[in-house]
């Protein structure tokens, strides 16, 4: 092997395993889904094997090499480029009709191709047998059976990439075609160099191409000569306008769908040799989703499975969330008695205790709930069930104007605004990725969890749980009524229809929930450690600094002036208040500050404790704050500006600070006018 370290690029269908294969040799905790559309950037990692590197990248999953959609550019535009030096085609064993399109794609690049035949266990389960001998004599590439899931076949499907680097085409092609029906000159040495040969007409006009592009462009095109003529035959607009040759002697006619049809038509050749009992299904999933998908029933189950999530978050998290607070009230305990004892000033003290211990401590409190969500939602994803959720949503999204792939932004939000917006790029269409992108942040992320939980708890007792569910359904409804009225107003059509692919269930795999777990705890750990932290310190020098210096007294404070300047803006919606006021500004950094926020400002130590809960309700119902008032924070909280990271987000997807600017005052809008109708109707009412 070449002592220079190896770049492997992991390509394939979405839904294939490739990124789980990637995480089972690199450990990386990238996020795996059983839906289509989550990776939409390349990610890379490394390992090691017998004192060797390998340099490992993941790349978007890909139906095709055409440049449509944000994952067939980047997938395109990386294997195009010398960084990769061989390719690892990752196929779905039980599903390798439909992977082997991609297949015969990448092997026409003219790179070393290996191809992981992955999910072999559920092969296996089904009774399909796959004649790998076959198989590699007819692609002429090393074809190795893996299983991602329960990690065998790694080191074997390694070594064969290693050994495979130097060979575009690693193994003797034997096809049993009738060349002496031919009339092209070329074909016995076309089948012996490539396993796709398609019609005499065809390869005809492949070599003239070919022949043009190597005297005009001889470096550029001597590796990818034949995949560049094939495209240029397919009227590929970007390789076209790429090479300025004029083809229109040889391009009498739109080639693309021949190309396609021959290239089926070569994959039936295959299956039919090389796979046996691939007729045996699994009717599991055939009779699960004629419930879960039904065009009546599909979306009140969805409803009512996201209500035994929020069940679960709630039970077991808040009994979790006990010990949480158990061990905060110990903390901050020890740590003002070790102060005062070692005599630090009370400014100092205060800082410390009344300020990141109470903001920070009282976020993490509510790691517990913020854990069963994510765990929750691990298992529907792994399932396989959140792909079915988008198709169930296929009819709504259309009739708003937006495709059905819309949806799966939306989806994400549910965890967190910025990874959803970035996934926005699994659409084609611009329109439908600005307006999916505007209405995303309208889905409660896993940062406004604590505020429904501390609220709702403070005000509606032993319905609690449906005060906070009620946000996640409303955020949900007021995105499609916003992507309704969008659709009035620039009269765009119904939605693109939804291509999405539906996996078999499957038991969550162990492996998979964790890493997605674990980022995301990491990721509100980090929140703690980092912007919740310098929030709490900012948020205790406001209220503790005035005009005339260090003040115990809030109502002097910074703080106290800036919220009261608002509190008329905010006084119509029910939340006239200046802490609260303040507390909401704070949200803009990260909506978890809220919380850490109303510690801060009311002087409550452990606002997430029982005895931290009553002095806060204590307080509120003194200042006229009652269940009404809370209802309507948790709607302006559900509904306003995202946080900053998910503003640069959306500039960074939309290119634009007048978009971005549009964006937040849109949301700033609809949250005030939703909690105004809120308050105001309800006041009428009691």
């Amino acid at each position: 092997m070449n002592t220079k370290e190896l770049t492997i690029g992991f390509v394939g269908n979405p839904n294939c395993g490739k990124t789980t294969l990637f995480n089972a040799y690199t450990g990386a905790n990238l996020k795996v889904a059983n839906w289509p559309g989550v990776t939409v950037e390349k990610k890379e990692g490394a390992m090691r094997l017998h004192d060797e590197t390998y340099r490992l990248v993941d790349l978007p999953g890909t139906y095709s090499l055409t440049s449509y959609t944000m994952e067939e550019m980047v997938t395109r535009q990386y294997i195009l480029s010398d960084d990769v030096d061989v390719i690892v085609d990752v196929a779905d064993a039980s599903a390798l009709e439909r992977n082997l399109y991609l297949t015969l794609q990448l092997m026409e690049l003219g790179k070393p191709v290996v191809l992981a035949l992955n999910m072999m266990d559920i092969v296996q389960e089904r009774g399909m047998e796959i004649d790998l001998h076959r198989l590699p004599e007819m692609l002429g590439i090393p074809c190795v059976p893996v299983s991602a899931r329960k990690k065998t076949g790694l080191e074997i499907l390694i070594h064969t990439v290693a050994h495979h680097q130097d060979k575009a085409q690693g193994e003797k092609i034997i096809h049993h075609h009738d060349l002496e029906k031919s009339q092209h000159e070329g074909v016995e040495e076309h089948h012996k160099r490539y396993a796709m040969v398609y019609s005499d007409e065809i390869e005809d006009k492949i070599d003239e191409i070919g022949e043009r592009l190597l005297k005009k462009y001889p470096e550029e095109t001597n590796e990818n000569l034949r995949w560049y003529a094939i495209k240029i035959l397919e009227n590929d607009q970007e390789i076209k306008e790429r090479f300025s040759l004029d083809f229109s002697d040889i391009l009498d006619k739109d080639y693309e769908k021949e190309i396609i049809n021959q290239k089926f038509g070569f994959i039936e050749e295959v299956i039919a040799e090389c796979v046996a009992n691939r007729t045996k299904k699994v009717e599991s999933t055939d009779r699960t989703d004629r419930i879960l998908t039904h065009p009546v029933l599909g979306l009140p189950i969805f409803l009512l499975i996201m209500a035994c999530v929020f069940f679960l978050t709630f039970t077991v998290g808040d009994w979790l969330k006990g010990y949480f607070e158990v061990a905060l009230e110990w903390v901050t305990e020890t740590t003002t008695q070790g102060l005062f004892a070692m005599g630090v000033g009370e400014m100092l003290i205060s800082l410390i205790t009344d300020g990141i211990l109470a903001g920070v401590g009282g976020i993490l409190t509510f790691l517990p709930n913020i854990f069963i969500l994510f765990l929750a939602l691990a298992f529907l994803e792994d399932s396989g069930y959140m792909a079915r959720v988008a198709y169930v949503m296929d009819g709504i999204m259309g009739r708003i104007g937006l495709s059905g792939r819309a949806f799966l932004p939306m989806l994400l939000g549910f965890g967190c605004t910025v990874p959803a917006v970035m996934a926005s790029r699994v659409l084609e269409n611009r329109r439908d990725r600005m307006k999916t992108i505007l209405i995303t942040p309208f889905m409660s992320c896993s940062a406004r969890l604590p505020i429904y939980v501390l609220f709702s708890e403070l005000f509606f007792g032993d319905k609690a749980m449906i005060a906070a569910f009620s946000m996640y359904v409303l955020g949900l409804v007021l995105a499609i009524l916003a992507a309704f009225v969008l659709r009035i107003l620039d009269k765009s059509e119904e939605g693109d229809m939804l291509l999405i692919e539906l996996p078999e269930y499957k038991t969550p795999n162990a492996h998979t929930i964790r890493i997605y777990v674990w980022e995301k705890v990491k990721d509100y750990l980090s929140k703690a450690g980092t912007t919740i932290f310098v929030a709490s310190i900012v948020m205790w020098l406001i209220m503790n600094l005035g005009l005339h210096g260090f003040t115990t007294d809030m109502n002097q404070s910074f703080g106290a002036i800036i919220g009261k300047v608002l509190v008329p803006v905010f006084a119509p919606i029910g939340l006239g208040y200046w802490q609260i006021v303040l507390a909401l500004i704070s949200g803009i950094a990260a909506k978890e500050v809220v919380v850490s926020s109303c510690s801060v400002l009311f002087g409550i130590g452990n606002v997430t404790t029982q005895a931290g809960m009553a002095n806060l309700s204590e307080l509120l119902g003194q200042m006229g704050f009652g269940p009404l008032n809370a209802y309507a924070l948790m709607v302006f909280c559900l509904l306003y500006v995202p946080c900053m990271a998910a503003v640069a987000t959306i500039k960074k997807e939309t290119e634009s600070w007048r978009l971005t600017g549009i964006m937040a005052v849109f949301q700033l809008v609809i949250a005030w006018i939703m909690a105004f109708l809120i308050f105001q109707i309800g006041s009428l009412m009691r």
